[in-house]
């Protein structure tokens, strides 16, 4: 019996697993862009475009531009939280993926300080921050089209998918540079870093393709059909809802803040400190970061079993207890000891990360969404995320020790558990009739 194509069942089905494709596709090319920065501000920009400072300094430096974009990705949330909420979550998406793409491909072709000078580095500062731009705006929205498009009862799970672009991106950053360090070598500081942030032309493309295929969420539309679409829905959300915003800022305190330390520091401290390979650790991190893609999913659906806080609270608690022995697996100096440091670490990461997204999400109503979520996440890169490498290179340059570090781990632990028991419940209104897509005429893309 032939199969009609008109059918609505199968019209939303294949929506929603396009929806879901589409999110995952896109934050994946997103964070591919952005690891890729950690990761070079680790191994090369330092001697690049900060070739005056000492090895101190110089690393100091290149996480300093690593933190500009951290702290432009509120903007970002800001602008395409606004964007999103009038006008739809798949045309935002649209415009963040390219400006992510057009930042990371203008890094790749970036001259060094051997050639520009001093103008170099304000180059990359610069281009950083359109990269935090673009990655500010594209959480919320691909959040919200993939958990928008899920039944009440699976949003955890749904909206835990566009989180897998996290181990995704950090899987295809890390072979890359790996590859391309392999590949060429010695010259790898010459041309071989660039060959991966030259790649995201490609990537963008695809993504492009994917998201285009893809009707907005079925929420968006019923708040467009109901004319209940927000004028200004930033500045109304931090009117009355300013506590939601700032508990999910704070309590990404304790997976953020460690994430970056795992993913990023870690490249510095296991080079200079202890003395292992930069091949080394990132064949570990690959791996940690591939086992990401069952644990990520696998925790946001165990949160529609249990309970959202109460998975994020053990995830809290299980980060907390490994801060010590994380660095005392590192210090052992055995190849060993260092792989099961750095998967643990970005497991009990993924026991937060999972269930985060619907967490946070839930906290707003439909016509805010897009903005109280994205400005409650990404608030947290001020505070977590871009000060993380800075604060930890600092303690370890004045203690010459780790424990100092395991104490700053604890202490985001100790702050997001807080902010999760004062985060206001709300009661979750039943998700809207998918169909309701399929009467509605799509906006345009623009």
């Amino acid at each position: 019996m032939a199969t009609d194509k008109n059918d609505p069942d199968l019209i939303v089905r294949s929506q929603r697993r396009r929806a879901v494709v589409a999110s995952t596709v896109g934050t994946t090319i997103e964070w591919y862009d952005f690891f890729l920065y950690g990761t070079a501000a680790a191994l090369v920009f330092p001697k690049l475009f900060f070739p005056d400072s000492s090895a101190y300094v110089g690393v100091l430096a290149a996480f300093g531009t690593q933190f500009v974009g951290f702290a432009a990705r509120p903007i970002g949330a800001a602008i395409f939280g606004h964007y999103g909420d009038r006008f739809g979550r798949k045309s935002a998406l649209i415009t963040t993926l390219m400006l992510m793409g057009v930042g990371t491909f203008l890094i790749g072709v970036l001259p060094t300080h051997a050639t520009l000078g001093f103008m170099a580095p304000v180059l990359l500062t610069l281009l950083r921050l359109i990269q935090g731009i673009g990655v500010g705006g594209e959480w919320g929205g691909s959040v919200l089209l993939s958990m928008e498009w899920g039944s009440a009862k699976r949003r955890g799970f749904m909206a835990s998918w566009p989180q897998l672009g996290v181990p995704l991106g950090l899987l295809a950053s890390t072979g890359m540079v790996k590859l391309m360090s392999n590949v060429s070598g010695d010259s790898f500081e010459t041309w071989g870093w660039r060959v991966p942030f030259l790649l995201s032309a490609v990537l963008v493309g695809v993504g492009l393709y994917v998201r285009l295929r893809v009707m907005d969420s079925p929420d968006f539309t019923v708040v467009k059909r109901e004319k209940a679409v927000v004028k200004a829905p930033v500045l109304q959300v931090i009117r009355t809802q300013p506590r939601e915003i700032l508990t999910s800022a704070f309590v990404r305190m304790s997976e953020q803040a460690p994430f970056y330390l795992f993913i990023t520091f870690v490249l510095a401290y296991g080079t200079t400190k202890v003395g292992f390979t930069k091949d080394e650790l990132l064949t570990d991190t690959m791996i940690a970061a591939a086992l990401g893609l069952i644990s990520v999913p696998f925790f946001g659906f165990l949160s529609d079993l249990i309970g959202r806080r109460l998975m994020y609270g053990i995830g809290i608690a299980s980060t907390a207890i490994f801060a010590f022995p994380y660095f005392g697996l590192l210090n052992t100096k055995v190849a060993g000891m260092a792989l099961l440091a750095i998967v643990v670490s970005l497991l009990v990461h993924d026991m937060q990360y999972g269930p985060q997204a619907a967490l946070i999400a839930e906290n707003f109503g439909t016509n805010v969404r897009y903005s109280g979520a994205g400005l409650g996440y990404q608030l947290a890169s001020v505070i977590a995320g871009g000060p993380a490498p800075l604060i930890a290179t600092w303690i370890l340059k004045n203690t010459g020790s780790s424990i100092g570090i395991s104490w700053y781990i604890v202490g985001c632990c100790v702050v997001s558990m807080i902010a999760l028991v004062l985060m206001p419940k709300h009661a979750q209104p039943a998700a809207a009739d998918p169909s309701v897509v399929l009467q509605a005429k799509e906006p345009s893309v623009v």
